[in-house]
């Protein structure tokens, strides 16, 4: 348990970089607040990824699977911030 929360602290501020840089536009964020959204978005794609696929833990913690649903989960996260803004 402890690898998989090191791991997301991580990798969160990776996976809030690679949002960032995908979807265009500005995002005045700092560097707090890419990695909120690099964590927040990991744990949105797992949880998405875990309710649709199903989890199997015996492949342990770090899957391609969620590493790429992490990557959705930020970007969906960062648009979901980028229209609470807009309506702000």
């Amino acid at each position: 348990m402890i690898w998989f929360i090191l791991i997301l602290l991580v990798f969160g501020f990776v996976f809030g970089l690679i949002a960032r840089a995908v979807v265009p536009g500005d995002d005045s964020m700092s560097l707090v607040q890419t990695w909120a959204l690099g964590v927040g978005g990991s744990l949105l794609g797992g949880f998405l990824g875990a309710a649709i696929f199903g989890f199997d833990s015996e492949d342990g913690a770090l899957q391609a699977g969620g590493i790429v649903g992490s990557i959705i989960g930020s970007i969906l996260l960062l648009l979901i911030v980028r229209v609470v803004r807009s309506r702000a």
